[in-house]
């Protein structure tokens, strides 16, 4: 018999976590529940970006409130990127020691014309890869800052983060069903694994 006691990691109870960020630009305030029943609670003032934050609580079923005060309102480049970073932050805290969770999440999801593919893997390794989009913008927001938004959250949530519109010329469509794909696939890859309860799905150990 091993004189070496075998170490057991538990999984974290309580999927929640609160972030608080200040800069000379914007400060905001987020909670998150990754077991949660859908629900946005914002104040952004984004109409559009709540539109689409919407489609990712609804979709990935998590909760997230977010309370914003914007010092320099020059345009929505700062909100959209900082905000971002919060909820990028917000589920880092709430994953965890990640343990028991599938990592791995992925969804095609169409929206009329469009369609889209976002692909995930939550391995401690920030990366980006998003396919050239050419969207017109929308009225009162520039399509482009969507790009800073998930590269925010990509940095600050530690992950891997693949979307591909395949198809698509509405640019509404084209984002909404990327956020939509990008919810499920989050749901898949947080979502709990019985046969890897007190493991990481990992074989060097580490996420």
């Amino acid at each position: 018999m091993s004189c070496y006691k075998k170490k057991i990691i538990k999984l974290k109870k309580y999927r929640t976590a609160s972030i608080y960020r200040e800069t000379n630009e914007t400060k905001i305030r987020v909670y998150i529940n990754l077991d949660g029943k859908g629900n946005l609670n914002t104040n952004c003032g984004i109409e559009f970006l709540e539109h689409m934050l919407d489609q990712l609580t609804n979709n990935g079923q998590i909760d997230i409130t977010i309370k914003t005060k914007v010092y320099t309102p020059i345009d929505n480049h700062h909100t959209v990127e900082d905000i971002g970073i919060a909820i990028g932050k917000a589920f880092q805290k709430a994953l965890g020691n990640k343990i028991g969770i599938k990592r791995y999440g992925f969804a095609y999801i169409p929206m009329d014309e469009s369609l889209s593919r976002v692909v995930i893997d939550f391995s401690g390794r920030p990366s980006l890869y998003m396919n050239n989009l050419n969207y017109k913008n929308l009225v009162k927001f520039d399509i482009q800052n969507f790009r800073e938004f998930f590269q925010a959250w990509v940095n600050n949530s530690k992950s891997t983060l693949h979307i591909d519109n395949l198809k698509g010329y509405n640019s509404h469509h084209q984002i909404e069903s990327i956020f939509k794909a990008f919810g499920v696939a989050i749901r898949m890859a947080i979502s709990l694994d019985g046969r890897i309860k007190n493991k990481l799905y990992s074989t060097k150990g580490s996420l």
